[in-house]
């Protein structure tokens, strides 16, 4: 009997959301897509034994929400961390993992939000893992601060905590390297009204951002997947043995 293909958990959090070009990566590795969206009544799994890992995407609400599915998603986090699965939690993904773990979830103190494409750097702690975009698609009106534990890995202006890591296989990454063409077509378009609020680039912007740095961030989330679904990783050292090979600094589409 064949042995059955290994399953990555993927929740989502509206009927049309899609896991991208994460989901895409994941299937071509050789992946089965566990997709779930609690928000619509799917249960989540009392244990992580039957995956090898588990990604968490993003959506309009606010882990802060006092709606049962968003308690029920921040409780259950409480699974990867102890079994030390790999999870990766993604804009909202990795807030409900801050508030799993302790920390705040809120809005820049001066109003601001990042929609389209932001610079990011890297800590020493971030450089040592791997290579980083310069600039990253953003879409979100809350940031978070960083839980007692975590070591940050990138940061931003007007929202500092950009990524983390906590235990050996846990991430939380505040922007979107899951975003396709497509999506990006379709999320310019239905959240447009939002290019109004203070700090957001206009849709032109996003289009010239895709074509000069969406090639250092595909780059970046493949050698990301390859690196957080490394079980011999997880169960040894943090460090990376190799120096990080550097991004292209610029693409086209």
């Amino acid at each position: 009997m064949a042995k059955p293909l290994p399953r990555i958990l993927i929740v989502l959090h509206q009927e049309t959301s899609s896991p991208g070009r994460v989901g895409q990566m994941l299937t071509r590795r050789g992946y089965v897509l566990d997709i779930r969206r609690p928000r619509y009544g799917d249960p989540l799994p009392e244990t992580l034994r039957d995956h090898a890992g588990a990604v968490v995407f993003g959506g309009p609400m606010s882990a802060n929400d006092e709606d049962d599915f968003v308690r029920r998603e921040i409780d259950w986090l409480a699974v990867p961390l102890a079994e030390q699965k790999p999870y990766l939690g993604i804009c909202l993904g990795a807030q409900m993992l801050v508030r799993q773990l302790g920390g705040t979830v809120g809005p820049n103190p001066h109003g601001l939000v990042e929609i389209g494409y932001y610079p990011l750097c890297p800590t020493e702690a971030g450089k040592a893992l791997m290579a980083w975009p310069t600039e990253v698609y953003q879409w979100h009106r809350e940031g978070f601060d960083l839980p007692c534990g975590c070591t940050l890995l990138a940061e931003g202006e007007s929202f500092p905590n950009q990524a983390f890591q906590v235990g050996p296989a846990a991430y939380g990454i505040q922007f979107h390297p899951e975003l396709t063409l497509a999506m990006l077509h379709r999320w310019t378009t239905r959240g447009a009204e939002r290019f109004e609020l203070p700090g957001a680039q206009g849709r032109p912007h996003h289009f010239e951002g895709r074509a000069l740095y969406d090639a250092q961030t595909r780059l970046w989330l493949e050698r990301f997947l390859d690196l957080w679904l490394d079980p011999a990783r997880h169960a040894g050292s943090s460090a990376v043995g190799s120096r990080p090979q550097s991004l292209p600094s610029v693409a086209a589409e």
